[in-house]
């Protein structure tokens, strides 16, 4: 086994430097700073919907309970 590797470090050497020039281009960004980054996930939440206004449902309740407590009111008045 020690033979093999002594036989040629070189080959050994460039195969490692090769594969170290490999993994590092995995680890590549696409952006050059954090503010890139933000504005493009916001960018992409903002396409999938995610940041539609809430609905607001309060007003429609509160509505409803109002003709329910005027309907009530008019039932025991009549």
């Amino acid at each position: 086994m020690e033979s093999i590797r002594t036989r040629n470090p070189q080959a050994a050497l460039m195969s490692l430097e090769a594969a170290a020039a490999s993994a590092r281009g995995g680890f590549a960004c696409l952006f050059a700073n954090s503010d890139e980054y933000e504005t493009a996930l916001i960018a992409e939440r903002r396409a999938q919907g995610r940041y539609a206004p809430p609905q607001r449902r309060w007003p429609v309740v509160m509505l409803i309970g109002v003709m329910l407590i005027v309907a009530g009111m008019v039932l025991l008045l009549a």
